[in-house]
């Protein structure tokens, strides 16, 4: 019975995993979408969103086999619901990833009022942030989970940079505003996918430890 639940622990990591790569390629290709001014590939990020949907569904459902079917001890109860909440906050990545590509589709006939330079480097800490948040929970990581966690100080550190910059071209030329404002839209976006990973790093510690934020919870 053992040797089953853990085969379904594994099948399930394994769910986890794909997901995770999912919401990462979705984030990059939507910076790939906003830099090459790419209306087409923006829109495949859009259509394949319902992907990530699905496998979020299908998360839940082998999550709730365990539970149903199974008898998880503590240890294992904590997983579980550490991957019910984990899938959550990826779907909601996924969303992002989306409303960025969205925007991209608005953006992709006009010049850019300046060079996209600490945007990207917003999606790429991003990325790391939710790659590691997936391993730490994985490998039962505590201290890369904690990684993820201080990082995210980092992209909020490049928000500020972001928002400056543009409030500092608008007092310029208000005829910037409106763009200035997508662009800072989208930079929130990526702000957000920070803090989703970062739930997902609370989690991830909660799994470990069965305290979540310093409470103790299971």
């Amino acid at each position: 019975m053992r040797s089953r639940f853990d085969e379904s622990l594994t099948l399930l990591n394994n769910s986890l995993i794909e997901m995770g790569g999912l919401v990462e390629g979705a984030i990059f290709k939507a910076t790939q979408a906003l830099l090459e001014q790419d209306a087409e590939k923006a829109r495949s990020i859009i259509d394949g969103d319902s992907v990530i949907d699905e496998k979020e569904k299908d998360i839940e459902s082998q999550c709730l086999k365990l539970l149903l079917h199974q008898q998880p001890v503590a240890r294992d109860l904590r997983q579980i619901s550490t991957a019910l909440k984990m899938i959550t906050d990826m779907e909601r990545i996924g969303d992002q990833a989306a409303d960025i590509s969205e925007l991209c589709i608005y953006l992709a006939e006009q010049q850019y009022i300046k060079k996209l330079e600490h945007i990207p480097q917003m999606a790429g800490e991003t990325i790391k942030m939710v790659t590691w948040a997936i391993d730490a929970f994985v490998k039962k990581d505590q201290a890369l989970a904690e990684t993820v966690i201080a990082h995210d100080d980092v992209v909020d550190s490049l928000y500020v940079t972001v928002k400056r910059d543009l409030i500092d071209l608008v007092h310029e030329d208000v005829k910037t505003g409106e763009q200035a404002f997508d662009l800072m839209q989208i930079a929130k976006y990526y702000e957000r996918i920070g803090d989703h990973a970062v739930n997902i790093a609370e989690w991830v510690i909660f799994s470990i430890t069965g305290k979540h934020k310093d409470k103790q919870v299971l």
